[in-house]
Formats: structure tokens, C-alpha cells, sequence
């Protein structure tokens, strides 16, 4: 078990102090936008669910501001990710009066070795730095072995994509991706105002459940592949969009029960799965899948 909520030092200084004593400034370059509302990084950091005993990577640390909340909500440990030294600077301080619950780690989380660092399952909490939250995010559908929870601020338009539904403007993609291997929902949004500097966009609270298996059956690179040229040119029919990675889409939708009328949008993901297991199936297609 971890240490009880509210188990930081009473006489912690103020991050507002923190952060002038060691002349940190947001910067544009790297995605910087700090959150030092306590209530605010503290909902953020209940919101997957209690903490105590848990091990959670924090991805863009900056100053502390929701490393201090997953502390005070009793995370056992925290691995806190940030590549800028001033930022890691204040973070020494904190890791300094909580022994042996705050990790820093000095890395640019694109090229993070997470299974070199968090025992399973940990828990992902993180306001993730706008210009890099989408590749980091697919590059999490790949390790989501080692983690019980994620929970990711993101734009709220990217949200929107995350969890949209079939038929939705939003519906694209990434909604399909992430909804193969994951739970998604929005939890609540997060006002400009609540940032320094504020960002000229509303952030939005995501929490995705890995599922123990995906939703549906389908080989993985395939269903890339799908989706891919699906929404490549979402205002064609399937009969269209699917010819560059096969020569004869009919035969292979009437094989996967799917009418070549129909537009990316219309489709559900467990369509989309039966959809890349007739792909899959279809010879002519392997060379457009390079294989």
C-alpha cells in the first residue's frame, strides 16, 4: 500500500515560488503549458481511480504541479518524465522530501523505453504537451500491457476524435484505433485560464481502459492500413477509398458483409475489423500491404 492522501510535507513551498526561484518560463517549442491549480491537479490525478500502492509514469512533468497532486493523493511511486533541466531542477527539491516515491527521469518521452521503467501494471496520468500527444499516444496502443489506466489531457478536438462514435463529424481514425484496444471516454474539460500561459484551445480529461483483448479480431498492420486509406478519403465511398490497397474492393466488402457505397464514417469498429480480416484474406491485396 502507498502512503495515505495528503502525505506531502505541510511546509512544501509554493509552486508559484518554485517555479520564479528557478526562473522557469512555459516554452512554445516544447508544448509547455503548466497547471498549478492543486484542486485542479488533484482531480486530474483521482480520476483513474484510487492511487495507493500504484507506480505512475507522468509524461511532461514541468515544474510539479500534477507530480505534487499524485503525491498528496498517495501514489507509492511516481516516475516523472521531463526533458527540461529547469523544470528537473524544481522537481529534485520535490523528489527530495518524499525519499524513495519520486523518480526523474531525463528523457524525451517519443523515444521513452517505458518497459525499462514501470513495473505492471502502472498507470499513465499526464498533461501531455499538445505538439507530441498524438504520436505518444499511438505509440502507447503498442505497450498497453504495462498499464492498468491511462489518464490524458488532451486538446479537447483531439478528445473529440478519441472518442467519437460512427456517423460522428469527429469519427475518424484515431477513434477507431484507440477504441480497438481501449475503454475511452471523456471525463470533464479544462478551461484556458487554468494554464500558464493560457493556450488558445479548451483541454479535455481522457480516461482509456485497455481491453483485455480487442474489441474485435483483425490483424493489426492491416486494420492500420484499413483505417488509413478508409479516412485518407473519407468523402469517397469503400469502393474507392480501398483501391489503393486493393485492386478490386467489391468482392472483399461483400466479403466482409459491407455495402461498397458506404463512407468511412458509416462504419463501426467492429466493421472496420471484419473489414481488414477480408483484406487480410484477399491475395491480390498483399502487395499494396507490402507484405
Amino acid at each position: 500500500m502507498g502512503p495515505p492522501p495528503d502525505s506531502l510535507p505541510s511546509d512544501l513551498p509554493p509552486l508559484r515560488e518554485v517555479i520564479e526561484r528557478h526562473e522557469i518560463r512555459a516554452t512554445k517549442s516544447l508544448g509547455q503549458n503548466f497547471l498549478l491549480d492543486l484542486n485542479l491537479t488533484r482531480k486530474i490525478a483521482r480520476a483513474g481511480g484510487p492511487l495507493a500502492g500504484t507506480t505512475v509514469l507522468e509524461i511532461g512533468a514541468g515544474p510539479g504541479g500534477l507530480t505534487r497532486a499524485l503525491l498528496a493523493e498517495g501514489a507509492g511511486h511516481v516516475i516523472a518524465v521531463e526533458r527540461d533541466r529547469r523544470c528537473l531542477a524544481a522537481l529534485e527539491e520535490l523528489a527530495a522530501v518524499v525519499p524513495g516515491r519520486l523518480t526523474l527521469v531525463e528523457a524525451d518521452a517519443l523515444t521513452l523505453d517505458e518497459y525499462g521503467l514501470v513495473p505492471r501494471p502502472g498507470r499513465i496520468v499526464a498533461n501531455l504537451p499538445y505538439n507530441i500527444s498524438t504520436p505518444l499516444l499511438f505509440k502507447w496502443l503498442d505497450r498497453l500491457a504495462l498499464f492498468d489506466r491511462l489518464i490524458l489531457m488532451f486538446q479537447k478536438e483531439v478528445a473529440q476524435r478519441i472518442t467519437a462514435q460512427a456517423g460522428a463529424k469527429a469519427y475518424g481514425r484515431l477513434s477507431v484505433m484507440v477504441q480497438w484496444r481501449c475503454q475511452a471516454s471523456a471525463l470533464f474539460d479544462v478551461p484556458p485560464r487554468a494554464f500558464i500561459p493560457a493556450p488558445k484551445v479548451t483541454s479535455t480529461v481522457v480516461a482509456l481502459a485497455p481491453r483485455p483483448v480487442p474489441l474485435a479480431p483483425a490483424p493489426a498492420e492491416v486494420l492500420q492500413a484499413v483505417v488509413a486509406a478508409a479516412f485518407g478519403q473519407r468523402r469517397k465511398m469503400l469502393r474507392g477509398s480501398l483501391k489503393q490497397i486493393c485492386p478490386d474492393p467489391i468482392p472483399v466488402l461483400a466479403a466482409a458483409g459491407l455495402q461498397p457505397t458506404l463512407r468511412a464514417e458509416n462504419l463501426s469498429v467492429e466493421q472496420f475489423c471484419a473489414l481488414a480480416r477480408a483484406v487480410a484474406a484477399a491475395p491480390a491485396a498483399t502487395p499494396f500491404l507490402g507484405r
